[in-house]
């Protein structure tokens, strides 16, 4: 067995999660229409999904703390390709969203799994960089993934493209198998450790960020293709290539990460980040308003570039608050990420359905605002930076 080889397996796990989770907003329109449903209702498989994902996160690290991760990731992959197997004969929407809850209840337990996982497979100084290098998985999803998702769902057919998930998922589930070290698991989760946990300031204001800035970009994030469809008269290709954008761009800020972090550290390199994504929401926002599609396209670009690094400096300073309780508090942080893209795609879709097409971006920036703000107070004392230096 090459243990080498087992972060990469992780991240690939990563990019199967990111389109099981995500890949609705790449087709939101096929999905619209062949449910038969509004795109409002359609974006409802994110919302009600991301609820799901809230609650099933902790709880299910919390089941399976002292299960072998080997064995407990190989099996969720399974469940995501089982799962996407059977929307091949969803008759309705209904069933749809039943069956997508059930996968996100599955898929929950991934994420937070494969950075504790990678956290037990490499020294303390190479931690932050492997858990950068397993999160870059999220930005391979959207670079290529969606892009993909988008171009098949509309040339091939939503429920083919699911299944093409399904198998990837598949693919994975063996690769995990075949390179992660059998018997790893994490400090068992327990009652005192959620208490723990809630305790630590430090903690406890990382959870509020994640929830801020995933609430500012959902809002625009969930409905890019109708949005962009509706404002700049966007076809599926250029969608297409927005996704693209954002995904490339993202994985190119991931990358740029794994060097900030260790010349500045997780703070400053978030700081760096977040201060992206609020550029990008105003270039955005300043598109929509003279309904410029490449002014969009640019926003798009420059706010994937902040995105996924700002998501993995999340996950490394909140395994660096607490290394003992890594997998606990990662999943803390996806159940308030997917709080977020709840109250995000919830009000993104109130203001679609309302046709306020130029307030998303405007939401947006003021969650990044209150982000930043609350990025502010968990600055590390200078007294401790001196004599780290020292």
């Amino acid at each position: 067995m090459n243990k080498s080889l087992a972060p990469t397996a992780l991240m690939l796990g990563n990019v199967v999660t990111g389109l099981a989770i995500m890949s609705p907003a790449g087709m939101l329109g096929d999905l619209s229409a062949g449910l038969g449903v509004s795109v409002r209702q359609a974006g409802l498989l994110i919302t009600f999904g991301a609820v799901v994902l809230c609650i099933g996160s902790p709880l299910m690290t919390w089941l399976t703390s002292r299960v072998d991760r080997r064995w407990l990731l190989a099996s969720t992959m399974l469940g995501i390709a089982v799962t996407h197997g059977v929307a091949l004969a969803v008759p309705d929407y209904a069933a749809m969203l039943a069956l997508r809850l059930v996968m996100l209840a599955i898929a929950a337990v991934f994420t937070p799994l494969a950075a504790g996982t990678a956290a037990l497979l490499v020294p303390e100084e190479r931690r932050a960089a492997t858990i950068v290098y397993v999160f870059l998985g999220w930005s391979l999803a959207f670079a290529i993934g969606m892009p993909l998702v988008t171009f098949s769902a509309a040339h091939v057919g939503w429920r083919e493209t699911l299944l093409a998930i399904g198998v990837l998922a598949l693919v994975v589930s063996l690769l995990i198998l075949a390179f992660v070290p059998r018997g790893l698991t994490g400090a068992p989760v327990q009652l005192r450790t959620w208490i723990v946990l809630g305790r630590n300031r430090l903690i406890v204001l990382l959870l509020l960020i994640t929830t801020l800035q995933i609430a500012g970009q959902f809002c625009v994030f969930t409905f890019i293709g109708p949005l962009l469809t509706r404002i700049a008269n966007a076809t599926p290709e250029w969608i297409g290539v927005a996704f693209a954008l954002f995904g490339i761009c993202g994985f190119v800020g991931n990358v740029l990460a794994l060097r900030v972090v260790s010349a500045i550290g997780p703070f400053w390199t978030s700081v760096f980040y977040l201060a992206i994504l609020l550029v990008g929401a105003a270039l955005w926002s300043a598109g929509a308003t003279s309904a410029v599609l490449a002014v969009m396209l640019m926003g798009n670009a420059t706010w994937g570039f902040g995105f996924a690094a700002m998501n993995s400096m999340q996950q490394t300073r909140l395994v660096g608050a607490a290394p003992e309780f890594a997998s606990a508090s990662v999943a803390l942080n996806t159940s308030v990420l997917y709080i977020g893209q709840a109250i995000g795609s919830g009000i993104g879709g109130w203001l679609f359905e309302r046709g306020e097409l130029l307030r998303n971006g405007y939401v947006a920036i003021g969650f990044l605002v209150l982000a930043g703000l609350a990025l502010a107070f968990t600055r590390p004392p200078q007294v401790k930076l001196r004599a780290r230096v020292a």
